[in-house]
């Protein structure tokens, strides 16, 4: 059975770069739908053992058109969510150490340069999507926008996303309207670094 992600924080705890409400609603309505839908399309598919990252990077072996779009987009809402909400933090560290800061420096040049990047690509993501920091197995970096709920997993590319940055309207938009820029902005003083490189080093 998929779960969500406990929260590591209360719903108010993020105020004032993310409400309480908007926390409330994205997590308790729109991540718990995600949830729910996905593990009955999982059992429906006979892949309710397996790993997330394993059915949504396998969904070409799912003949029936309207359940492998279904468990791309469930499971997609449900895995992009849990790795969300998993690195937000009232007290984030506020940069990574270690291998992923060589590789950020490396890759980008610097920490700032991959937070303009991702933010860039979060900013510029026509209608709802996502922008990605991801890793592929030799632990180069990579930034992506990807439109609905999908990841760089479902989109074949082999990588693992270590950062998660939600720009549906429904993580925003009871706060800052339609002032996606303003969000993005307040993205990263919640952001925790720290979290975001053990993700790293497991991937």
């Amino acid at each position: 059975m998929f779960n969500q992600v406990e929260l590591g924080f209360a719903m108010d705890e993020l105020e004032p770069h993310i409400d309480k409400l908007t926390i409330e609603t994205h997590y308790g309505k729109h991540h718990a739908a995600y949830t729910k839908m996905f593990n009955e399309l999982a059992e429906k598919a006979g892949a309710a053992d397996k790993d997330a990252a394993e059915i949504l990077g396998s969904l070409d072996s799912i003949s029936d058109e309207t359940l492998r779009k279904g468990l791309r987009n469930q499971g997609g809402g449900y895995y992009n969510h849990n790795l969300y909400f998993s690195t937000l933090s009232p007290k984030p560290a506020k940069a990574p150490t270690g291998k992923l800061l060589e590789k950020i420096n490396e890759a980008f040049g610097s920490l700032d340069e991959v937070k303009d990047k991702l933010s860039k690509a979060a900013i510029g993501q026509f209608g709802s999507g996502w922008s990605f920091l991801s890793a592929d197995k030799e632990g180069n970096l990579f930034v992506t926008a990807s439109p609905n709920q999908d990841n760089p997993i479902s989109e074949g590319t082999g990588r693992t996303p270590i950062l998660a940055l939600d720009v549906w309207e429904h993580a925003y938009y009871l706060k800052y309207k339609n002032l996606r820029a303003d969000y993005v902005k307040e993205f990263w003083e919640v952001l925790d670094w720290k979290k975001v490189e053990e993700l790293y080093e497991k991937r």
